[in-house]
């Protein structure tokens, strides 16, 4: 799935540092504002822990991860709306990504600079909201002028263009972002091509220091608490120490890990939680030869998910034998799974869930 999740934030919160960490890069990180000026991307993988049960279990040739793209944008500053520092080029970039990361400093470190010369994450998460807010409100203010002498000669189409734009500027003059109006599945079907970026899925990732990840300061609660008031998930993570850690291979990552009293890598959870953001789930194929993960949207029926490995699947579709992760791991085979009347043969109407194990019949 050609899905892509943005990294953005103030300059020197730790964007490219997390960014280099997740897809195992090496981009300029630098002690001054703007050192990433042109959009870095690379690619994530998403180490699925079924897809290793799975593995356990059928001993395969080769285990394949899924996996998401991942952009790294210039930082952003209070003005960009109105073309501070990199704004346009910044919202220009942002318009293309699927998903909003939203990286928030939350550690002290006198040797990288800030930009307010302050750490204060709850007021850096409302400047690059009200950013993103300002930059929605002028395309919504521009289109509804042009339309709106038509919805008062009661044309319909600009009749439910006007509706839902008005909804949509309500919400953002409120200071909340588009997806909280209450549009109608028509309105939102309008406001969709507009590529609103309040409208994007958004996770706030809150970078702390190493203290931090033992016990949360006052600061990364209060952002936290931002968080949950906008009805967003965080992540708190360090990205300097998952910096230090993405080379090494899982064995010696968990000790690492172990000794710093941290029971799972705050990676692997960020990385999970930005695939959910994105709207995506993970079905599985499982044979001798090779086990894998693929990915597809969520609400895609089977004939689709059979086309995510090749269109021919797709055209040539007829039945999908499918049992459910669980059922897999609980009896321990597929012909367990299968005398317990676990594997079923779904036809097209059937709409995949995450964690099922497929195998395809077609016609080519």
């Amino acid at each position: 799935m050609s899905l892509t999740a943005g990294i953005v934030g103030l300059p020197n919160v730790g964007k490219s540092t997390l960014f280099n960490a997740i897809t195992n890069s090496d981009v300029l990180v630098a002690n001054f504002p703007f050192s990433t000026t042109e959009t870095n991307v690379g690619v994530v993988l998403v180490k699925d822990k079924r897809l290793d049960e799975i593995s356990k279990i059928i001993n395969p040739k080769k285990i394949m991860y899924t996996s998401f793209s991942l952009s790294d944008l210039a930082g952003l500053v209070k003005g960009a709306s109105l073309g501070e520092g990199l704004g346009n080029q910044f919202l220009t970039n942002i318009r293309e990504v699927d998903a909003v990361c939203h990286v928030v400093r939350c550690f002290e470190d006198p040797d990288v600079i800030h930009v307010n010369d302050k750490i204060n994450p709850v007021f850096d998460m409302e400047t690059i909201d009200l950013e993103l807010i300002f930059a929605d409100m002028e395309v919504i203010t521009k289109r509804i002028q042009k339309i709106e002498k038509k919805a008062q000669l009661k044309d319909k189409e600009a009749v439910l263009e006007f509706s839902a734009l008005s909804k949509v500027l309500t919400a953002l003059e409120n200071e909340q972002f588009a997806r909280t109006a209450d549009l109608t599945p028509e309105e939102a079907l309008v406001i969709k091509g507009y590529t609103l970026l309040t409208m994007k899925p958004m996770i706030y990732i809150l970078n702390v220091s190493e203290d931090d990840l033992k016990e949360k300061s006052d600061k990364v609660l209060a952002a936290e608490e931002y968080a949950k008031s906008k009805n967003m998930p965080s992540v708190v993570i360090s990205a300097k120490i998952e910096a230090e850690i993405s080379s090494l291979d899982d064995e010696t990552k968990e000790m690492f890990l172990s000794e710093l009293g941290i029971e799972e890598s705050s990676l692997d959870r960020l990385v999970n939680t930005t695939y959910s953001l994105l709207g995506l789930a993970t079905y599985f194929t499982a044979g001798e030869k090779e086990v894998r993960a693929w990915t597809f949207k969520k609400g895609m029926k089977a004939p689709e998910c059979a086309g995510v490995i090749h269109t021919d699947f797709e055209k040539g579709f007829i039945k999908a034998e499918v049992v459910h992760y669980d059922d897999f791991i609980k009896y321990g085979s597929k012909e367990k799974a299968k005398e317990a009347g676990k594997v079923r043969l779904e036809g097209k109407e059937y709409e995949f869930k995450d964690g099922d194990i497929a195998l395809f019949r077609f016609n080519l």
